[in-house]
């Protein structure tokens, strides 16, 4: 009996899903949970301030404590990329974008989680819509990942997660003081400008996730040209050309005929 196979499954691509599927617990093993439990931790602590300060809570406060709770998971998540294996592992026939969207995928729920007990922990009189404080939390993380993506394929970098975390703390600061006054990014629930400044956010949002993907493709390698090496073109009978036979004397045979 023939076994039929469908028609996009080749040989090529069940090899790389088995590939891909053994990479499976190494990549786990290699991710730097302690990062991300360390900025989860951070981040739930601050999430939870407006519930331990025991007073009245405004809407201010509860929005800027979940920025901050977004931004201490999304500096743990910059080191999400860390591989000190990364030139060896660069050898497997698996392309780096899945590489890196298995990494993205082992986290992914794990994130949701967290972002689901750090919304919940701010008191319920004081929480902002959760779609768009969603959408702010989303966007500072793709930013992360998009400058460690950035690093490794610009610098070959094998740990850029301290980098990439300092450049975003630095941007987070600055961000409020330095970003346009029309765009209102750090509006507060109930502002006039709160619906333009999530359009705003989204945009962000679609280039950081469009920069990640582009950073995450194999670089192009240009290949050189190979030159030629010249060699003089053979003359008759196999002797170079333009130099003339020499009899059994060693002269040459273009000169003056011998005498009888």
């Amino acid at each position: 009996m023939i076994e039929t196979r469908p028609a996009g499954d080749t040989p090529v691509r069940e090899a790389r899903r088995g590939v891909l599927l053994q990479l499976v617990r190494p990549v786990a093993r290699t991710v730097p949970w302690w990062a991300l439990a360390a900025g989860g931790g951070l981040g739930l602590l601050a999430a939870a301030v407006p519930r331990l300060s025991g007073g009245e809570v405004t809407p201010w406060a509860g929005v800027t404590a979940l920025r901050a709770a977004a931004l201490c998971f999304a500096l743990g998540a910059a080191f999400l990329l860390d591989d000190p294996a990364r030139r060896s592992t660069a050898a497997v026939p698996v392309r780096r974008v899945l590489r890196h969207a298995l990494r993205y995928a082992l986290v992914l729920p794990p994130a949701a989680a967290w972002w689901t007990a750090a919304v919940l922990l701010v008191p319920q009189e004081a929480r902002p819509p959760a779609g768009d404080v969603t959408l702010e939390a989303a966007t500072t993380l793709a930013l992360a990942l998009a400058g460690a993506a950035y690093a490794v394929r610009r610098r070959g970098a094998d740990r850029p997660g301290q980098a990439v975390s300092a450049s975003l703390l630095t941007a987070a600061v600055l961000a409020p003081l330095l970003s346009p006054s029309d765009w209102s990014l750090f509006t507060a629930p109930g502002d006039p400008h709160w619906a333009d400044g999530h359009g705003h956010w989204t945009l962000l949002l679609c280039g950081a996730l469009l920069a990640a993907a582009v950073c995450c493709t194999e670089p192009v390698r240009r290949i050189h040209p190979v030159r030629r090496l010249r060699t003089r073109p053979e003359g008759p009978k196999g002797g170079s050309g333009g130099a003339a036979p020499r009899d059994g004397k060693g002269r040459g045979g273009g000169g003056e005929s011998p005498r009888p």
